[in-house]
């Protein structure tokens, strides 16, 4: 099977939340509700602080904590491209995938008592389309494809991570993420940033 994915490459993004705008305007998500989050954060110190941005969303892993712990079987993995998507028709709202997730993606929509998480776009790509957030992008920081031609392309000459302090638990779950790191994301001293 492919494995789709995220190439983020956080030194070109500048947290413009462009992405994040189009995945709440593509899905029609009320104030609060984010399926896509875009941040900043600070490290370092006087004279040489830095910054580094970070656009992120459900990484689609290759064993997904969420798909694990559900109950009912809503989580499931396409077999055509291995997003991890939520069948609305079978999620009972119970929670579990919630608290199982390491990177704390999948929500509570409380209007509807189901569990919201990026589907990576998944009809939209069955109709020949890019996901919202990534042809979004101006600043051409993410993009979304088979992981593999991802790596090729876009990563051709760079180091690419699946894990970095300000992502949380580490690649246990085989994250389908590769990220062209600033060397100030390399921290483990990292604040939000107020911007």
């Amino acid at each position: 099977m492919a494995q789709i994915g995220f190439y983020f490459d956080m030194t070109r993004c500048v947290n413009c939340k462009t992405c994040q705008m189009a995945c709440k305007d593509k899905n029609n998500l009320d104030v609060g509700v984010n399926l896509r989050h875009a941040e900043s954060f600070e490290t370092g110190s006087f004279p040489i602080p830095q910054t580094f941005c970070y656009s992120f969303s459900c990484n689609h892993c290759a064993t997904p904590a969420c798909l694990a712990s559900c109950t009912t079987g809503a989580i499931y993995k396409a077999e055509d491209d291995g997003t991890v998507i939520i069948d609305q028709e079978l999620c009972i709202g119970c929670q579990a995938c919630v608290s199982a997730c390491p990177y704390s993606i999948p929500q509570l929509n409380t209007n509807t008592g189901q569990i919201n998480k990026c589907d990576g776009c998944y009809f939209l790509r069955k109709n020949g389309e890019e996901p919202a957030c990534a042809s979004s992008c101006c600043a051409r920081a993410l993009h979304f494809g088979d992981l593999e031609e991802l790596k090729s392309k876009q990563g051709a000459g760079k180091t690419l991570v699946n894990d970095f302090p300000a992502l949380g638990a580490g690649p246990a779950t085989g994250p389908s993420i590769l990220i062209n790191m600033k060397e100030a994301g390399k921290t483990a001293n990292f604040e939000p940033s107020l911007f």
